[in-house]
Formats: C-alpha cells, structure tokens, sequence
C-alpha cells in the first residue's frame, strides 16, 4: 500500500470524523456514517467512495487487569477497484491497514490477503477502572459498492500466565501477540513457541510495552529481538530490558519460508503481478517459564573450577608419592650409577662431540643448527647413517643435545607469538558480534542452543563459555607438569647423570609446552567462538584443533628422530597452509565440485610426499631427475627381481597411512560435506589416531613395555574420550542449515539446570585432550635407563 494514499485517507477520515453530528452528515460528496457498536458482533457492510462508515465502541478497563481486543476483516468480493482503508483511533494509538493487505516477498513478489485480523496495542491506564473509546474508520476511493465484514472480540488470555501453556493460530495477515508480566522474585524467564509444523515459516519476537506493535512481515524486526523459527523458538529475557517490568510476545507467519530452508516460490511473470500465498496458516502454542536464578550460576561456576581444580589435587598427590619413592630409592641409584660408570664408559666418538660442543659452547654466544654437521667424520655421509635397516635411537640422536633443544624451544616461542596475534583480532571481532547482536536484536546471527542458553551480562551464553575453562585450567597444568620434568632432567645433566646422557628417549620439552599452550589457546578461541557461533567464525574453534593434532604427531615422530623431525618454521607453515584450506572450504567449498577436485588432488600429492620423506628418512630429493629415480626403483625392485621392502615396518604404516587418506579424499570428493572444517579435523584426527595407534603396536612389538602411570592414562583417556564424542555428536546446533532449522535441534540443559550436552563435551574433551598428553609425555618412560643403541626406531 502507497505510504501517500494512506496519508491522504487518514487525514480525510480524520476531518470528516470533526464534522459528523449525529448518526450521520454529508461533507462535500460523501456521506460520512458514525454507527455505534458492539463487541463480538459481526458487520456485514458496504463502502463506497461516497458512503463511508465509522464504528464507534467503548470497554472498560483496568490497571490491574489488561484485556486484548482483535478486530477482524474480511472482503468478500473477489475483484475490486481499490482497497479498502481501515483507521483504528485509539485514545493514544492509530492503527492502519488496507484490504486486501499487500505483503512483499524476496524480489518484489507481492501476496495479497483479504482477510486480516489485528489485535490492538492496549495504552496504559493510571485509574483503577476507565471507560475507553475506540473508532474504526472505514473508507475507500471505489466508486463501486465493495463489500466487507467487521469483527470486533475480546481476546481471552491475552496476558499469558507463567508455566501454562497457551495454543492458538497465525498467518501472515493474523499476527498474535500477547501481553507478559513479570511475577514478583523472578528477573529473567524464557519464551517458548512450539509447533508441530515446519512450514510456514515464522517469527517470534520480544517487544516492549509501547504502540504501535510491530506485527507484521515487512516491520517485526524494527525492534525488539526477533527470531526466525519452525518448530522451536526461545527468547531468554531479563526483567533489567524491560522498565515497565512486562513485555508482548508477538508471533508473525512470513510470506515466504526461504529464511527457513524452504522452498523458493517461482519469480512473477509481470513485475505487479499478485501471487496467491495459499494456506499459510499455522498452530503454534507459546509457554514462558522461569529461568534459572542466580544460585544456579554459582553452583555451575563452582563444578566447573571443582572439576578441574581436582586434576591439580590429583597430580599434587601423584607427585608427593613419586617424590616419597625416589627419596627411599635415591641411594640405590647412585650406587647402580657408580658401579655402571666403570662398564659403560662413552664411546670415543661421543666424548669427542661432547668436547667440540663444550668448546664451541665457550666460543660462541648463538649457534644455529644448520651452521655445521655434528656428526663424525667417520659417518659423516647421513645416506649411510639414516638408510640403514635397522636403526636405533642413537643413530638418531646425534647432534649436539644443546642446539637441539634451541631448535625445539622455538615451537613454544612461535606458538607464542601466533597466538597473541590470533587471538587479540579474534577477541574484537567477537565482541562486535555481541554487540550488534544485543543492539539489533537479532537472535539469527548467532547459532546458540536457545533452550539452554543463560545470559550473563552482555554475554548471551555464558555456559558455554564458561565450560571451556577446563582447556586453560589443564593446559597450564600440563605446562606445570612439564616444567617439573624439564628442571629434574637439567639438574641431572649437572650432575651427569649416566641415565639422562645416555639412556632412554631424548629429551625435549619445546614440543610439550607448545602442546600445552595450544590446549590453553584452544579453551580461549573455542570460548571466543561460542560469544556468537556462526560459520564465519567456527575457524576460531577449529584452528589450534588443528595446531594439536599437527603438534601431537610431530611430539610422536620426534621420540625417536630428534636429528631429523620438522624445524618450527616448517611445521607452521604447513599448520599455516591447513587453516588457509579450512578458510577456503567454508566459503567456497559447499558443492562445488572444482574446489572438491584441486583439494583432493592437492591431499592426495601431500600424502604421497610425506610417505616418502618418512619412508627414506629424508633421504631422497624433490628434482627434475625423481621421475627417473622412480622408474628406475620400480624396474629394479618390481620387474627385474621382485623384492620386498626394506623398511617393513615403516612400509605398513605409510600403506595404512595411505589408504585412509585416500579413502578420506574419495569420500570427500564423492559426498562433498557441508562442514569442510570439520572434515578436514577428521583427516588430522584419524591420521593421528594412526600413528599412535602404530607407535604402541610397534613399541610392544619390541619388547618394551609401558608403565602403570602411562597404561592407566591410556585407558582413562580412551574412556573419557568414548564419552566425549557421545556428547559432541548429539548436535544441538547447526550453522550448516539456517537459523530456524538449526533451532530444531535444540534441548533442554541437562547438568545443574545450567550446562547442555555442547557442555559436557567441552568438559570430557578438554579431560581428554589433557590425558593424551600425559600419555605422550609418559609412555616411554620404561626406557628411561636403556640404552640408546637398544631403542629401535620405528
């Protein structure tokens, strides 16, 4: 409807209003009639460019009890001239719409509705009881006679009542809403619609007690806070939003359910064509219930630092005991060392590269490892070194332990600084979301579980921030935990302890305390991403996921080829190239099948290219001449004489290696998944969860054994993972589908009335991830007083 014309009718209704004088006058060439009515009687009447009516009616109200009044329209010719205006006067209120009502769709599509019903916005009252006038004008520019029906009724349960339910009916031209007050001790509560049917698509919205009532398609969203919905919908609000302590519950059925997933309508074969929108109305039924109070939130924040505090207790503990044992065994192993000292004396060679190492130590301030080669002179070829057939951790662990160490100090570092620069952009970012989505009130921006979703300043989900404490709390943890070992095992150098020069898996611990600080950044960007989860943000919560599954296998690979494992710099910068990919799949990735195409390509040629750094250890050279080199190993090895591999163990992980990746590849190309973020995290995990699965076999396969601290991990861990992963799959929320859709997902809070089940996976996979960690950190253990050249490398 032309914003003019209604104007224009308004203004002349309103002037003919002035100049009526009993039952009716006639200004200029209209006849203007005021007729007196009555509630719930219907009016069936004709309007005419001449012959205009205006209903008067009066109901009494009162301050302690608000009444809701709708007035109905129907037209019931099929073809007309005009529409017909209908003025709504109320003492501190105007109401307008024509009919038949003119809704607009994406594209100009234009749905009209002959029959409209509108309840009216209900002012304020100071008097205990008064007597209200209300008018419907009724107007039209037609010259020709169209007929109509008017309806006027009282609307029962108009306010709604807390914990009781409340069914009723809408459609894009019948919008409800409802009047709640807040009860005396309750400061927030949550808003509930429900309804059996998907479609038509609706909004739910919470608006203030003001006129007018934004009730319809094209203005619902003007204030307020507002949601999309199909079957479920929930709106936390705080009595603090609202001064008058109460609030409308309005319900709107859009035109059209493309905001929901659903179907897109045809395009109109003229610009000013009228499309008929069908049946589109829909059953729904609203409940508002109190949410929780604020014992509720301290005894949350109390079980969550509970939990986690009791891991600090625990390890507390397993120190104390540890301590208490080496105390009473101290004097048994110094003796042992002094009686080894005279059979076990150094080799030559290494005496020799403990001497050139303390004198250039003397000599230089900074040594960078690429500055010489500290291997000897009689092995100084590493082809001859690494390409043997059986090696052993010495063969290994051959350069200088102090330029190493600095080597692998560099991943803390590094991590370090990604970090600061990562998450401080990240922090800003989230906080913008919050803000605009507290200012616009647009609940659509951000995927919550909306039934468990507890508000905590402007904070719109604190829960689910709060439960990813437990990745800070034990990522420090495990950096303690770390730090422990790093200054028992210095010390023992100082005191050349036999065990720690020359027995059991190298020591380096720059590899640990990055895996710590990642499991600490992950618990601050995971908790970042939940401030408004969305899919332009879930990179938040998945990138340092990649980072420890990246930093977890090269922890793996460097137990036993401290020589010869990744530099910082390269092992960023493919984490780097990861993240980069995981950006592009999600938005560009969702079915498109060129992106499918160079990625599988792309993870297929990197699996190969790891394969054979890892089989050859490094060995071999990326040239012009390595197609030659392979024709010619094929023609010797496969044609000439069929000989099997060398390196047979390390044949059967790259095979297994290479057929999950190439399964993974196929199954993206094939399926092309929706969440490539997730997708690619599968990749790392099952790719991890393979080599560790391979290191134990192999290591019980050469006949060490692991301990019980380690074993017990291993098996709590496994557990606690089980559980975690229960949880993570019951998918409370989507961002894969739109907000209504994802809403459909949504459940009730299942721990302490205050955490979902999203919780409880924050909760055992921050458990998890740090009982993966101390099996890393503990599972060679055993090897602690065996020799180097009796470790095999697998």
């Amino acid at each position: 409807m032309c914003l003019s014309y209604q104007v224009f009718a308004l203004l002349w209704v309103l002037c003919a209003t002035r100049l009526v004088c009993g039952a009716g006058t006639v200004v200029g060439d209209t006849n203007v009639v005021q007729k007196d009515a009555e509630f719930d009687v219907t009016y069936n009447d004709t309007v005419t460019s001449e012959n205009q009516t205006i209903y008067a009616f009066n109901h009494t109200i009162s301050r302690n009890k608000t009444e809701g009044v709708r007035v109905s329209v129907d037209v019931l010719q099929k073809k007309f001239e005009s529409p017909i205006l209908f003025v709504i006067r109320q003492k501190q209120a105007v109401m307008s719409f024509q009919v038949p009502l003119i809704l607009r769709g994406l594209y100009q599509r234009k749905y009209p509705y002959k029959h409209v019903a509108r309840t009216l916005c209900q002012p304020p009252t100071r008097a205990a009881s008064e007597t209200q006038y209300f008018f419907v004008d009724v107007s039209t520019l037609s010259g020709q006679g169209t007929n109509f029906l008017l309806r006027v009724s009282r609307v029962e349960s108009f306010t709604l009542q807390t914990d009781k339910k409340f069914t009723f009916t809408a459609s894009p031209s019948q919008p409800q809403f409802f009047k709640y007050v807040f009860p005396d001790g309750v400061d927030t509560v949550i808003v509930k619609v429900n309804s059996d049917m998907s479609f038509p698509c609706s909004v739910m919205s919470v608006q203030d007690i003001q006129c007018p009532v934004y009730d319809l398609d094209n203005n619902v969203a003007f204030i307020g806070m507002y949601q999309t919905m199909t079957k479920k919908g929930a709106i936390t609000v705080q009595r603090k939003d609202f001064p008058s302590n109460s609030f409308y519950v309005v319900v709107v059925v859009k035109t059209e359910d493309e905001a929901c997933g659903g179907p897109l309508r045809f395009y109109p074969l003229q610009p000013d064509e009228l499309i008929d929108a069908g049946n589109r109305t829909k059953v729904l039924d609203v409940v508002v219930s109190p949410a929780i109070d604020s014992e509720k939130y301290v005894m949350g924040m109390l079980f969550c630092l509970g939990i986690f505090l009791s891991f600090y207790l625990l390890t507390l503990l397993v120190a104390c005991i540890e301590n208490k044992s080496f105390l009473k065994c101290s004097l048994f192993v110094e003796l042992l060392t002094m009686l080894k000292k005279p059979f076990f004396p150094s080799p030559p060679s290494e005496r020799s590269l403990d001497s050139v190492a303390r004198s250039r130590q003397e000599s230089l301030s900074s040594v960078e490892e690429d500055e010489y080669d500290t291997l000897d002179d009689i092995d100084s070829d590493k082809n001859i070194v690494r390409t043997k057939k059986y090696l052993c951790v010495s063969d290994l662990a051959r350069k200088d332990k102090r330029i190493l160490s600095k080597k692998y100090q560099i991943y803390f570092w590094n991590i370090a600084t990604i970090a600061v620069f990562y998450a401080l952009p990240v922090i800003q970012l989230v906080i913008t979301y919050q803000t605009v989505v507290n200012v616009t009130g647009n609940q659509d921006i951000c995927y919550y579980n909306f039934l468990c979703a507890h508000p905590l300043g402007a904070l719109s989900a604190f829960n689910n921030i709060l439960s990813n404490l437990g990745y800070v709390m034990l990522g420090f943890l495990f950096l303690l935990i770390v730090l422990k070992r790093d200054i028992v095992h210095k010390r023992a150098l100082v005191r050349n302890d036999v065990n720690a020069l020359e027995c059991g898996i190298p020591k380096h611990f720059g590899l640990y305390y990055a895996m710590g600080t990642a499991l600490m950044m992950e618990g601050l960007l995971s908790a970042c991403y939940h401030v408004c989860p969305n899919y332009t943000n879930f990179q938040f919560d998945t990138s340092f996921m990649y980072m420890i599954a990246g930093l977890c296998m090269l922890k793996l690979y460097q137990k036993r080829h401290p020589d010869i494992n990744a530099s910082a710099y390269t092992a960023y910068a493919c984490l780097a190239a990861v993240i980069f990919f995981s950006v592009l799949g999600v938005v560009f990735g969702k079915g498109n099948m060129a992106f499918w195409i160079v990625f599988s390509v792309i993870h297929i040629l990197a699996t190969l290219l790891l394969s054979t750094q890892l089989y050859y250890m490094g060995r071999w050279r990326l040239d012009t001449g390595v197609l030659r080199r392979i024709v010619y190993v094929i023609y010797t090895d496969c044609i000439r004489q069929c000989s099997g591999p060398m390196y047979i163990d390390r044949m059967v992980l790259l095979v297994m290696g290479n057929i999950v990746n190439w399964s993974l590849a196929a199954y993206g190309l094939i399926q092309r998944p929706n969440d490539f973020a997730s997708y690619l995290l599968a990749i790392a995990i099952c790719n991890l969860l393979l080599y560790f699965a391979f290191y134990i076999i192999m290591k019980l396969r050469s006949g060490e054994r692991i301990k019980c601290l380690p074993l017990v991990c291993i098996l709590f861990t496994a557990v606690v993972w089980g559980f975690a992963l229960y949880f993570f799959f019951q998918g409370l929320s989507t961002w894969q589908k739109t907000p209504a859709e994802s809403r459909e997902h949504n459940r009730d809070c299942i721990l302490l009335s205050f955490f979902d089940d999203h919780d409880i996976w924050h909760f055992l996979s921050s458990i998890a991830m740090f009982g993966s960690f101390l099996v890393l950190l503990t599972m060679d253990d055993d090897l602690d007083t065996v020799q180097r050249d009796k470790i095999y490398v697998f």
